[in-house]
């Protein structure tokens, strides 16, 4: 019997990673979203991860999405985008992956939908395989790491689960919000500079 995922109602990235979780679980599920888009993403998850998908749409209005293990198969190997634009296969470069968040708002536009985004963001790194090797916030980043921070319970879970978090020492200072840290440490342009330096990879939402 499929193990069925009610999924209705949630924001993403929950019905991606409700998904997830019950894959790595499961030979076959069935996801039930009721949008366009939450149907469209776990589609696309469940074929990156080498699933057989099928969609049904329901008179309610909802999707019910089968997702199947192929039986010998494996999931297609992503691909890398250089900052060329152009595409590799493989990932030669040594080093952690460092996540860099310089704003407590994601892009650039409307700042409520940036701060949505932002949290999206932030919640979904718990779901990366590896996990990065350190955060960094700095400028209004650090507004992210300090008590009553919409995104502390996230940030405390990715803390311990191994995450370094380095904190802009001179950005707390600068908004007057250093007695409010609540997660990571302080640290400084110098550790801030050799970290993202030795970084395989640098995220930068």
């Amino acid at each position: 019997m499929k193990n069925i995922i009610d999924a209705k109602g949630l924001a993403c990235p929950q019905p991606v990673i409700l998904t997830k979780k019950a894959l790595e679980q499961e030979d076959e599920i069935t996801v039930i979203v009721d949008n366009d888009t939450a149907a469209e993403n776990v589609r696309r998850m469940g074929t990156k991860s080498g699933c057989t998908v099928d969609t049904e749409k329901k008179e309610d209005g909802t999707f019910h999405i089968h997702l199947s293990k192929k039986q010998g198969g494996t999931a297609p190997a992503e691909t890398e985008q250089s900052p060329s634009g152009t595409f590799n296969d493989s990932c030669a470069t040594a080093g952690p992956l460092v996540v860099v968040i310089s704003s407590d708002r994601m892009g650039r536009g409307n700042d409520e939908l940036g701060y949505v985004l932002i949290r999206s963001f932030i919640h979904t790194i718990l779901t990366l395989d590896p996990l990065p090797e350190t955060l960094i916030f700095y400028n209004t980043g650090v507004k992210l790491t300090v008590k009553d921070s919409e995104v502390l319970d996230d940030l405390k879970k990715i803390e311990e689960a191994g995450v370094s978090i380095l904190v802009c020492g001179t950005c707390l200072n600068y908004f007057g919000i250093s007695n409010d840290l609540a997660c990571g440490i302080v640290s400084n342009m110098y550790d801030i500079t050799s970290t993202m330096a030795a970084a395989g990879r640098l995220v930068i939402p």
